[in-house]
């Protein structure tokens, strides 16, 4: 098991309840899993703890919308999301811990920023594009294995798309599940699957999952536009702490 401290448990508990809320549809909430407990244990580590957690927690996604995708969005997207993937993998040994750390504070700084001045989404609906779903997926795959962040890239993509929310929740779940599994190979490979990483992730699981439940009801009754604004700003404030750690 691993040696934390009673606050390091604590931030364990919210991240693993931050990626079941976000399966049971408060889908940006899973952005501050990795970025908590990176307060309290090294980035590489804490996405090492986290992936089985998404790995699971995408089994109730998956069979809730087995259904409701648009392959063609996945068609034009995964396949850059693999490649993003294979460069983190190939460039995990390049990239000191501290960069590590900076990547996650930058990439939850940039989304926060963006969520909090951009202006509402408007102009016509565009259609799949493997031009830029090759790019946007690129991008979401190497920020998904770098700290499970990437659903901003993602979110580039898929918004100006115009699918239907239950089609949009269906296809963004079967995107990250396909990454997360795909993950389990260089993360074991990397030995960040490690003995004491997976007998955290197993007692962190039920949390999870009673969270997936929580979010199916959460999400009928709290205000979406203040309940993301508040996760925004929590993101915001952790980021900040995370880039002033890498840098000092």
């Amino acid at each position: 098991m691993l040696d934390l401290t009673v606050w390091g448990w604590v931030l364990a508990v919210i991240a693993a309840a931050a990626v079941g809320l976000a399966k049971g549809g408060l889908a940006m909430v899973g952005l501050i899993s990795v970025p908590v407990l990176s307060l309290v244990m090294s980035p590489v580590q804490a996405a090492g703890l986290m992936l089985p957690i998404y790995v699971v927690s995408d089994m109730g996604g998956l069979m809730a919308f087995r259904w409701n995708f648009d392959m063609r969005v996945l068609a034009t997207a995964l396949p850059g999301a693999l490649a993003g993937i294979g460069i983190g993998w190939a460039g995990a040994h390049v990239v000191p811990v501290d960069g590590v750390t900076f990547i996650v504070g930058a990439v939850g700084l940039i989304f926060a920023l963006n969520a909090l001045i951009r202006p509402p989404l408007k102009g016509e609906r565009r259609s799949p594009s493997y031009a830029r779903g090759t790019g946007w997926g690129l991008l979401s795959g190497y920020t998904s294995f770098v700290s499970h962040a990437g659903a901003p890239p993602w979110q580039v993509y898929v918004q100006p798309l115009r699918l239907s929310a239950l089609t949009y929740a269906g296809t963004t779940t079967w995107f990250f599940a396909v990454c997360n599994l795909v993950k389990l190979i260089p993360y074991a490979a990397l030995g960040q699957l490690s003995p004491g990483n997976l007998r955290a992730a197993a007692v962190l699981m039920p949390v999870a999952l009673l969270s997936v439940w929580a979010g199916l009801r959460l999400v009928r009754i709290i205000p979406e536009a203040l309940f993301y604004r508040l996760i925004t700003w929590g993101l915001l404030a952790v980021s900040l702490r995370l880039i002033w750690q890498a840098l000092a």
